[in-house]
């Protein structure tokens, strides 16, 4: 974040190149009261690295260790015997890599010559987000030929109180789960899944009955993130819509899920199946072509009471194309809101283009790409709480 600061206010799109006197006091107040660990941490990275900081804004530190901390940092001579615990550590283990592993940001010592065992000594000391993100990396260095490694591991990644601080929502642990589906051990497998269930507590529940239409057609099993070589994400399209309609199915037993692809695809839904199988069952559909007015003209004609719908989709309907006018989308929409007057829908565009089948206006929210954060942005519209009239009763309501 501190880089992140500095990089914005040096970039010009605030309006200004250079520092200033209040931006400069107020990053020599946060260099000079930062614990260690929060200092060793904007160690990390660079554009601008954290001695590109210090030189920029020249702090004056009033305790001994400060100033040897940063002197080291910019790679000016300095008193050994005052620089802080963990930074010596980190300098006696790059002299001598016999020593203990030391705790610090494992980003500090992937660069160095690891082996196995300082490996399985970092995934050991890893926190759970550090954990579940970097699962490929430690059964590419061997941690995992431990099978007590291993039992140890999958207990902190199904920790119930670990991943209620981490926040994490069940789209994060899908793409752990799938980027090392093929290298994990069993048993890490089964503790992904469980920290997937774990984390539909972060899921906001939606009052009044939902119905959730994934697209499964031949055009969603392209990756969700696009082409982006070895970055690319082991996460389709359809996992994704699959995932929203298992995880909200969950959380609202009651909610129907119409998969579509030509037409309305029946697939048999348990809401106490895991939130993983449900994804699974939905994703292995896949194929035909799309056509988004169908889920809808099927709640029509079976005259169907809702209060929410969500489409999970690429948006490229072309089955029901029309040349002029409204699309056959919208047309079913307006019929059903004949019936259902204070319904809603909520169309997630997992890769959005410039078109959308249905135009935002008050009981329609068009939601472009995905991550976690779309749960509560659909939760907050069904309650009515995304119009400025709410946040403005928010604002008035806090005190200063």
């Amino acid at each position: 974040m501190l880089r992140n600061f500095v990089q914005i206010l040096r970039s010009g799109s605030v309006g200004r190149k250079s520092m200033g006197t209040k931006p400069k006091k107020l990053i020599q107040n946060w260099l000079n009261t930062a614990p260690e660990r929060d200092l060793l941490n904007a160690y990390i990275g660079s554009q601008p690295s954290l001695a590109d900081v210090i030189k920029m804004v020249h702090p004056k530190p009033t305790e001994n260790w400060r100033e040897a901390f940063f002197a080291w940092v910019i790679g000016k001579p300095y008193d050994w015997a005052n620089l802080p615990p963990i930074t010596q550590s980190y300098e006696c283990y790059k002299n001598d890599m016999t020593r203990p592993v030391p705790d610090v940001p494992f980003q500090l010592l992937t660069a160095l010559p690891l082996a196995t065992e300082q490996w399985t000594a970092i995934a050991l000391n890893a926190g759970w987000q550090m954990l579940r993100m970097n699962l490929n990396t430690f059964a590419r260095h061997g941690v995992f030929a431990d099978e007590q490694v291993i039992t140890t591991l999958a207990e902190k990644l199904r920790d119930k109180q670990a991943i209620a601080k981490a926040k994490v929502f069940p789209y994060q642990l899908l793409a752990a789960y799938k980027a090392a589906a093929n290298c994990l051990p069993r048993e890490l497998s089964d503790a992904l899944q469980d920290a997937l269930e774990t984390s539909l507590s972060n899921v906001p529940g939606i009052i009044g009955k939902v119905v959730v239409c994934p697209d499964v057609s031949g055009s969603m099993s392209s990756v969700v993130t696009g082409g982006r070589g070895s970055a690319t994400s082991s996460v389709r399209c359809i996992d994704v819509a699959a995932l929203v309609a298992a995880a909200l199915l969950r959380k609202n037993p009651n909610t129907v899920v119409l998969p579509f692809e030509n037409d309305v695809v029946k697939v048999d839904l348990n809401a106490r199946d895991t939130v993983l199988t449900n994804a699974q069952k939905l994703a292995a559909i896949g194929g035909g072509g799309t056509n988004c007015s169908a889920p809808l003209q099927q709640l029509n004609k079976n005259k169907v009471f809702a209060d929410l719908v969500v489409f999970v989709s690429d948006n490229q309907s072309w089955m029901d194309a029309k040349r002029h006018g409204a699309t056959a989308m919208m047309q079913e929409w307006e019929a059903f809101i004949q019936r259902n007057p204070k319904a809603k829908l909520v169309c997630v565009d997992i890769q959005p283009y410039g078109t959308t089948q249905a135009a935002e206006r008050p009981d329609i929210l068009n939601v472009g790409g995905f991550s976690d954060a779309v749960f509560n942005i659909i939760a907050a519209f069904a309650a009515d709480q995304l119009s400025p009239e709410h946040w403005v009763g928010v604002i008035e309501e806090t005190v200063l």
